[in-house]
């Protein structure tokens, strides 16, 4: 531990999580003011009545004050507000494909099967991500050509009668214009929307790092995304003008030159197609990068003149496509085969990732066989495929519900493509399965709290422990614990019980439409509360995409998932929202290193929630361009954090456990982590295996030297927080009231952690400037003396599992 001097300052650096939150809540002041960024990330201070930024409350170390400052990094305008950023919420299914990148299994070294798997799944993963946005591209034209330009436009249809003159629908090219410029906006769109990107608002420097172990490390632009974005408005102007020539079983019949230049379009449109997904998969191999092999060609067919010389043919020939039907016929024959060959495949790559994920999964498992179960990856390493299957048939019902949505506001009375039917029978089997699996979760749940409580079984004895001698904090705590822990327990079941849900109702329509069954009367009932399903699905995102453009703080509630998914860089899929974490993790770099000048400076990163994630990162980062004197400089905090029970397990290749080591090792103690069993959203840290014996809280944890083992017992700080390793376990309720402090009653969860005073004990310690067992004095005198856990000299031989509670232990 460095000694302080008496020009020792802290800067607090803190990152705020989902959802957002104002710049003087970030701070903890009535107001605040910016110091740095440029409007998008903001570095914001406390201000004073003058709006001046001010410094933060002093930091008491060892029985010294320390001047801190306070600062935060507000990032929410990234996610929320306006139209703009407001429409990526109807592209949720685009991210999921994108965050399954992410989730596949790491690849072993030397493993040259493993290394195959891995470019084939990720090959799929690009190819269904294409398929995503084509059936969004037809979905649409089954709206705009079929249901509007082809049926209610159609001469003599009392269909808009009103509106639209008998006279202007026999008028040439009208209806195909009404038919083809939405569709050919949307693409626009997307393509508009693949290319927005932040701006990093940090100096440029030469020393970024490399390849490493730390978190994060693979969290990178993809030098690809431009080609993958062309290459995707290239398949969906190739799919519609397939569409509207006839579809893919083949092009319209039309007398003389008038019927070959259809055909010659019709055949140049499957090609742009199948050109796009050669592309999007071969575009995956990692060995391309490299100069000296074949990837080059590639790279070099895909240059920036290249790429948009494909996408201006790609725009001439849907004109030209346009231009070659003058007339739409009653029913457009193209939108109904294509939608159902593109939901055809995109089901057969979907069911060929899940078959190649699983032997990837098994390969891998030796990086994490000798882990805990509560620290392995979800679903066996395996939850890349059920994420991907959720987005597939999100993707396509979204399409259907608007669908079904516009029939029903042009009248009711036009008649859908088949296949429609189909996925009606498919989203109410789905709802039905969805209603009885939500009512045996719930009874489930309630059994087992019902059984916990018969029995007088204690959930959370860390609860005795930290409320001891308050019997009502004991009973709130208790069942605040077993709620909280149950919801962290089973969070991804909820996923995967949704892609079963999904898939069950796949399975009977997909088997009915293979064999040209049509649907028995019996399951009319299901078709109908299908309808009703899609139909809800469409309005909620419709109306998630109002409420976030207009009212910004309603739309970070509904977009907590679309916020967690837009962390990821675009890899798979280009058109999602840009990543966060390539602007906010730099910036938070260069903001420390420009504190740390001042030789007298500690910074420590804090993060709460999503937060804590960027601020690992950026540690991370931290300690691989920083020299060794700055280094223990630097410190770090988080709150209410998913770094253990959530992103090793949901991200195993990106966030491993390992990594979470090297970066303890890194900090040698200064990393604090503040847990409340309480929080369903965050829990420790830096420790596991945990179990009360005797009187003491024991644990398996990271040591600083950043290796793993048995910790010492936890130490019970001033206040009546336990410390164990890193993490600090927080009573919540909380104690107090404390004179001057903000103080929350009741059981607080994921909020309010700076109102805990355990939290400036932490930032105290994480700058180097106090020891876990510093004798520090209770803020209040009126505090009943808490019991100290007794110091345990652990037996050599404690190692995982730990011991059992029947064991004898030397005092």
């Amino acid at each position: 531990m460095l000694i302080p001097g008496p020009d020792t300052r802290v800067v607090e650096l803190r990152v705020h999580g989902v959802q957002g939150t104002t710049p003087h809540s970030l701070v903890d002041a009535v107001a605040a003011v910016d110091v740095a960024g440029d409007g998008l990330g903001r570095i914001v201070r406390p201000a004073d009545r003058l709006r001046r930024p001010g410094p933060g409350p002093v930091l008491q170390a060892e029985g010294r004050p320390v001047t801190r400052v306070v600062e935060g990094y507000v990032w929410g305008a990234m996610t929320s507000g306006g139209w703009a950023r407001a429409s990526w919420a109807v592209l949720f299914p685009f991210s999921l494909a994108n965050a399954a990148h992410w989730m596949l299994p790491p690849v072993p070294e030397r493993s040259t099967p493993a290394h195959l798997l891995g470019i084939g799944l990720r090959s799929l993963l690009r190819l269904a991500a294409l398929l995503l946005t084509v059936l969004l591209v037809a979905q649409t034209a089954v709206v705009t050509l079929d249901l509007l330009a082809a049926q209610c436009l159609a001469p003599g249809s009392a269909c808009l009668a009103d509106a639209v003159p008998a006279s202007l629908r026999t008028v040439p090219w009208v209806r195909t214009a009404v038919g083809l410029v939405p569709v050919a906006l949307l693409v626009l769109v997307l393509a508009r929307l693949s290319t927005v990107d932040w701006r990093v608002d940090r100096p440029e420097r030469d020393d970024e790092p490399g390849a490493s172990v730390l978190p994060g490390a693979h969290v990178a632009t993809d030098p690809d995304t431009p080609a993958l974005r062309s290459l995707h408005v290239v398949a969906a102007l190739g799919a519609v003008v397939v569409i509207v020539l006839g579809g893919p079983l083949g092009p319209l019949v039309a007398p003389g030159g008038h019927g070959a230049a259809i055909t010659v379009a019709w055949v140049l449109g499957l090609v742009l197609v199948a050109v796009s997904a050669l592309g999007v998969m071969l575009l995956d191999d990692p060995t391309g990068g490299a100069p000296h092999r074949g990837g080059r060609w590639l790279r070099a067919a895909a240059g920036h003149r290249r790429r948009h010389g494909l996408v201006l043919g790609a725009c001439v020939l849907l004109v030209v496509a346009g231009a070659l039907v003058t007339h739409l016929p009653p029913r457009m024959p193209g939108v109904d085969v294509g939608v159902q060959v593109l939901a055809a495949l995109l089901v057969l790559v979907c069911v060929l990732f899940g078959l190649l994920l699983v032997p990837a999964a098994l390969l891998a498992r030796p990086a994490w066989s000798a882990q805990p179960r509560e620290l392995r990856p979800w679903a066996g390493g395996w939850m890349a495929a059920p994420v991907l299957a959720v987005a597939g048939l999100l993707g396509g019902g979204f399409g259907a519900g608007v669908a079904l949505t516009a029939r029903w506001l042009l009248g009711g009375g036009l008649p859908l493509p088949i296949g429609y039917g189909y996925i009606s029978l498919l989203w109410g089997v789905a709802g039905v399965l969805g209603l009885l699996a939500g009512l045996l979760v719930v009874a489930t749940t309630g059994v087992v709290r019902w059984n916990s409580l018969r029995r007088d079984r204690e959930w959370g004895r860390e609860a005795s422990l930290l409320h001891s001698g308050r019997a009502r904090d004991v009973e709130l705590a208790s069942k605040a614990w077993w709620w909280a822990r149950w919801e962290r327990n089973h969070s991804h079941h909820v996923l995967l019980i949704l892609a079963a849900v999904l898939v069950a109702g796949a399975v009977p329509a997909i088997a009915l439409r293979l064999r040209r069954v049509e649907p028995a009367a019996w399951t009319k009932p299901l078709s109908a509360f299908g309808v009703v399903v899609l139909g809800l699905l469409a309005v909620a995102l419709l109306r998630a995409v109002w409420l976030a453009a207009r009212r910004p703080q309603s739309g970070r509630r509904l977009g907590i998932l679309a916020d967690i998914a837009s962390f990821w860089p675009r890899e798979a899929h280009p058109v999602v929202p840009p990543c966060y974490a390539l602007k906010v993790v730099p910036e938070l770099v260069a903001r420390t290193r420009e504190h740390l000048k001042d030789r007298g400076t500690r910074v420590v990163l804090t993060g709460h929630s999503q937060g804590s994630l960027l601020v690992a990162v950026a540690a991370a980062r931290l300690l691989e361009v920083l020299p060794p004197e700055d280094r223990e400089r630097v410190g770090l905090l988080t709150a209410g954090s998913q770094l253990q029970w959530a992103y090793p397990r949901a991200f195993p290749a990106v966030v491993p456990h390992s990594s979470l080591a090297a970066l303890a090792g890194g900090l040698d103690g200064r990393w604090r982590a503040l847990c409340r069993g309480t929080d369903p959203l965050g829990g420790a840290v830096t420790t596991w295996g945990r179990q009360v014996f005797d009187g003491m809280l024991l644990g398996v944890g990271y040591l600083p030297d950043g290796t793993e083992g048995a910790l010492p017992p936890a130490v019970r700080g001033p206040n009546g927080a336990l410390v164990l390793g890193g993490d600090h376990w927080l009573p919540d309720p909380a104690r107090g009231p404390f004179p001057g402090r903000r103080w929350a009653s009741g059981v607080c969860g994921h909020s309010d952690y700076t109102a805990d005073p355990e939290w400036d004990r932490a930032v105290a310690i994480a700058a180097g400037l106090s020891r876990v067992d510093s004798p520090d004095e209770p803020l209040s005198g009126s505090l009943p003396a808490l019991p100290v856990a007794r110091r345990a000299v652990l037996p050599d031989n404690l190692v995982k599992p730990l011991p059992q509670p029947s064991e004898p232990r030397s005092p």
